[in-house]
């Protein structure tokens, strides 16, 4: 508010000199006339000098106003990120956790089988059927050895995918304030 102390001065001063001027010289109708326009010219000058302030102190409370605005968005999203990032690591853990039993399930029903079928294999080379037996210990081994097999690529497979996500996951971190470079974690 103290920006419009000068101006409010220099109306004062010029008022005061305007009064003067009328008492100390004579009434003539042209004086009178002229010192109206003088007043009315200084009051329009003085209206805009006070709008142009107004205008500037609107404006610098609006930008003040719009940063703080933008310091709140950045925070809300940044907090809006952390909170996302974790549920999709909590719901990825229970995803693999799911799986994992699942998977030691299967296992187990797969080794049950096997199992039994050696166990058939046994007994029908034990009551003289070798052929019949020999036949489901090879079919046995065979699906035993593919199971592995596939278990094996799934696990490969689920390998290279986490490496991926790790990639694509440090291709997106952002830029840090310092350098504008991305951060690096550090390896030592």
């Amino acid at each position: 508010m103290f920006k419009f102390l000068p101006g409010i001065i220099f109306v004062q001063i010029i008022s005061a000199c305007l009064v003067y001027i009328a008492i100390n010289w004579s009434l003539e109708p042209q004086l009178i006339v002229s010192l109206i326009i003088f007043s009315i010219i200084i009051a329009i000058l003085i209206t805009f000098w006070f709008g142009s302030i107004s205008n500037h102190i609107h404006h610098a409370s609006h930008a003040k106003l719009q940063e703080k605005h933008a310091k709140e968005r950045e925070k809300i999203l940044l907090k809006a990120e952390r909170e996302k990032a974790k549920i999709s690591s909590k719901n990825s853990q229970k995803i693999n956790q799911s799986t994992k039993n699942v998977i030691a399930k299967a296992n187990f029903k797969v080794g049950l089988a096997v199992a039994a079928t050696i166990g058939i294999g046994g007994i029908m080379m034990m009551s003289q059927l070798v052929t019949i037996g020999m036949m489901l210990f090879v079919a046995s081994g065979s699906g035993l050895a593919g199971y592995l097999a596939r278990s094996r690529q799934e696990s490969l497979s689920n390998e290279n995918n986490l490496f991926l996500k790790m990639i694509k996951h440090n291709k997106n971190k952002p830029l840090s304030k310092n350098n504008d470079k991305p951060e690096l974690e550090d390896k030592g």
